[in-house]
């Protein structure tokens, strides 16, 4: 069973910087995507940015040329570099894990796994 753990979460000034990691273990396939979502208070879950096995990134729009997402496959473990941080950033955010892998010869994706969560507020 995959698990991902979460930290470095924090309380920081507005353009300050506070770096997130999450490592994941259980049995982990080799591709796969991880990533981070947040959900702020009232609102919906929503996508930060990804990283493939491979490197591939993806962002979100509010959060591009600010925050810097990377891996380290040896580690199986995501970081979240958050620069020039708004009050707006503020949310709790979530590690996530999902894997693609061949069954029959169909590739197929695993369901999402996801951590716990660590909070991030931004002081106006």
């Amino acid at each position: 069973q995959v698990q991902l753990v979460e930290s470095g979460g924090g309380l920081v000034q507005a353009g300050g910087s506070l770096r997130l990691s999450c490592v994941a273990s259980g049995n982990i396939f080799r591709i796969n995507v991880m990533g981070w979502y947040r959900q702020a208070s009232g609102k919906q879950r929503e996508l930060v940015a990804t990283v493939t096995n491979g490197g591939s990134t993806n962002y979100a729009d509010s959060v591009k040329g600010r925050f810097t997402i990377s891996r380290d496959n040896a580690k199986n473990t995501v970081y979240l570099q958050m620069n020039s941080l708004k009050p707006e950033d503020s949310a709790v955010y979530y590690c996530d894990l999902y894997m693609k892998t061949t069954v029959g010869g169909v590739w197929v994706r695993t369901p999402e796994v996801w951590g716990q969560g660590t909070l991030v507020t931004v002081s106006s």
